[in-house]
């Protein structure tokens, strides 16, 4: 029997399997009698079996133009195990490099060493890096919820940072032997980042990371990149705080996304640690340990640049050793990022830039000031992408910072140099808002481009009204609806409603997940805590229907982004695509007038029957047109909203420009 005969699959698999969306899945299941039966999950949520889908799809004609990778990955998915399935990713890379390999690096079942040898086949094919990195992105999506990533344009900040920062950085050499530090490396991303950013040929990058399969596919990853740059990697397996496997070594740059809020980082047997120069860490700063820890391994005139949560810049329990850094010129700069630049994303998070005090006849004296950058406005707004604008944010971060040893020249707004007796107060607080503010007056230059964003955006908002009001609606009102709980027992929809968690909120950790309540619809609509998985009763997945079942905060959409827990009062519908279309639905339920007739009282805080909640009958063809003008709807209000913002910003700072007299003639 095939391997693949027991690896199921589901809808939306299949339809990345055929390159098509997951309707035109259902619909092929819906006409033809051959398309494979089901062998698990629900009816909203069936399985299938591997090896039937890829035989009726090559018998269909429907695999003309897709290669391997999708066939190969559900069998990954399948192992179950996130530490096998990445184990065995990084053995097929091995394999693929070296096709004489025999045996893994670390041990595997048969299972798990047969599937790394047809990837690494599948990889000689098509292309063994593309294979590698197709793979790795589906296991770092797959298991986002466990895993905190550095994403690579933050990556590649963090390395020219380091590379500018550190004594000499700007002018050294092209052959120039550095070695880079990495002490929780993940997957490899700030490792792979300080190659790619030309740190030199002949580079040595050291990294460590304590799960083996993280550090197992780390080595794979810059295995790669030494096939086309001059450099020596060394990853090994350890605790890098508690067992250093580098002790002693001295490295020209440090980067580091270290793990946040660990309690368990080894206080107690490290309390007479030699690393700590600033002071023992409290039990409750593991992020000053690893502060410490990398700047314990910078040589003379190296720099270093960790992601730090924003507490740390001022939490009471880390002042001694923040002063100490301070005083000693240890800590140059603190770069205030957009919230959206990394896990937690909805953290303003920070990084700071540590740099040894260099020696020799070209030393300098630390600077009596320290640089203070604050770059959270270049997040996005208005737009589909989450995330800053990160060639925006680049740009003017690394501006600010060419300024770090240059004490007469200008900064950009929004950067500021602040004396150290200013921060040596009895807070110690070196958050960048506190002391660098934007101006609220823009150069010529910014309120151009403000004019000309609002223009588009008017102008868009205008072609898309026009597309609107050529609708033509049937005097034929109202047509047959029913209702959610009609639509629940016919299965052609599933209703889940949202509780108060076990736990409540948590810190961010490998199973936590976003927690969305009604008084966060109330402010931005962002979720504004986490929650563990397990204690979560509801949550809601992409293409699930969310709907808010209170009047003040009334509203239904499609669900979008990553898997999230629902609070009291939020509903998650999950609808048989065969039957329903999920936006045509959403569309329904979001009208206001069927929450009002739906509530249970006449005041503003009163609840929504969502059972009572009425849906169009519609067969589902003439669904999906309805959808599709609910989602045009959709985007107008999103655009609207963004061109409203925009447009207040501008009249604030004109406003602004025109009372202090700054009309020109």
């Amino acid at each position: 029997m095939s391997t693949t005969d027991s690896v199921p699959v589901s809808l939306a698999e299949i339809a990345r399997i055929a390159g098509v969306g997951r309707a035109a899945v259902s619909n092929w299941r819906r006409r033809h009698d051959s398309f494979p039966t089901r062998i698990g999950g629900t009816d909203v949520s069936p399985q299938f079996s591997l090896a039937e889908v890829e035989q009726w799809l090559r018998d269909n004609g429907k695999l003309d133009s897709i290669g391997g990778r999708e066939l190969l990955w559900p069998r990954f998915e399948a192992l179950g195990s996130r530490d096998e399935s990445g184990l065995a990713i990084a053995e097929a890379a091995r394999r693929t490099r070296s096709p004489r390999a025999r045996g893994s690096h670390t041990e595997l079942t048969a299972e798990v060493e047969e599937l790394a040898v047809e990837a690494a086949k599948l990889g000689r094919k098509e292309g063994a890096r593309e294979t590698f990195e197709f793979l790795l992105q589906r296991w770092l999506e797959t298991h986002v919820r466990q895993l905190s990533t550095t994403p690579p344009p933050l990556a590649a900040l963090m390395a020219r940072i380091a590379l500018g920062v550190r004594v000499g950085g700007s002018g050294a050499e092209a052959d120039e032997k550095l070695t880079v530090l990495d002490p929780a490396c993940g997957t490899g991303h700030l490792a792979a980042a300080a190659v790619q950013e030309g740190a030199g040929s002949g580079l040595s990058v050291l990294a460590c990371e304590r799960d083996p399969a993280l550090a197992a596919l780390a080595s794979a990853r810059l295995a790669f990149l030494t096939d086309d740059h001059d450099v020596r990697t060394e990853i090994a397996t350890a605790d890098a705080l508690r067992e250093d496997p580098f002790a002693g070594a001295r490295v020209d740059i440090a980067l580091c996304n270290p793990p946040f809020n660990e309690r368990d980082w080894g206080y107690a047997e490290l309390a007479t640690d030699q690393r700590w120069t600033h002071g023992l860490p409290p039990r409750t700063e593991p992020e000053l340990a690893w502060v410490q820890h990398l700047f314990a391994h910078l040589k003379p005139g190296g720099a270093a640049v960790v992601v730090l949560p924003p507490a740390v810049a001022s939490r009471k329990a880390g002042r001694r050793i923040r002063g100490s850094l301070l005083r000693t010129g240890a800590l140059r700069a603190v770069v205030a990022l957009p919230p959206g630049s990394a896990q937690p994303h909805s953290v303003s998070l920070q990084l700071w830039i540590l740099r040894a005090a260099p020696d020799g006849t070209a030393a300098v004296p630390p600077g009596q000031d320290v640089l203070l950058v604050d770059a959270t406005r270049f997040a996005r707004t208005g737009t589909r992408e989450s995330g800053p604008n990160w060639e925006s944010l680049r740009a003017f971060s690394l501006s600010a910072l060419e300024a770090l040893d240059r004490p007469d020249s200008d900064l950009p707004d929004g950067a500021v140099r602040v004396p150290l007796i200013e921060l040596l107060d009895d807070e110690v607080d070196v958050t960048p808002g506190r002391y660098a503010s934007v101006t609220a007056e823009p150069s010529g230059l910014e309120l151009a481009a403000a004019w000309r964003e609002a223009g588009t955006a008017l102008t868009d908002l205008a072609r898309r009204a026009e597309r609107l009001s050529e609708l033509r609606f049937s005097a034929d009102l109202p047509q047959t609806t029913t209702s959610v709980g009609d639509l629940v027992k016919a299965g052609a929809l599933s209703l889940r409603s949202g509780q108060q968690t076990l736990d409540g909120t948590t810190a961010p950790g490998r199973n936590s997940v976003p927690l969305l309540t009604v008084a966060d619809l109330l402010t931005d609509g962002a979720p504004s805590g986490l929650v563990a998985a397990g204690s979560a009763p509801v949550i809601v997945e992409e293409g699930d229907v969310v709907v808010a079942g209170v009047v003040r905060a009334y509203r239904a959409w499609v669900h979008e982004g990553p898997p999230t827990a629902l609070g009291p009062q939020l509903h998650a519908l999950r609808v048989d695509s065969a039957k329903l279309n999920a936006h045509f639905l959403a569309g329904c339920l979001r009208a206001p007038s069927n929450g009002r007739q739906a509530g249970t009282h006449a005041s503003s805080s009163s609840r929504v029957d969502i059972r009572r909640l009425q849906v169009l009958h519609l067969p589902l063809r003439e669904q999906e047109a309805y959808a599709e003008v609910f989602r045009d709807l959709r985007d107008f209000e999103a655009r609207l909203g963004a061109a409203e913002g925009l447009g207040r910003r501008l009249v604030s700072d004109v406003s602004d420009l025109l009372a202090a007299g700054g009309l020109g003639t």
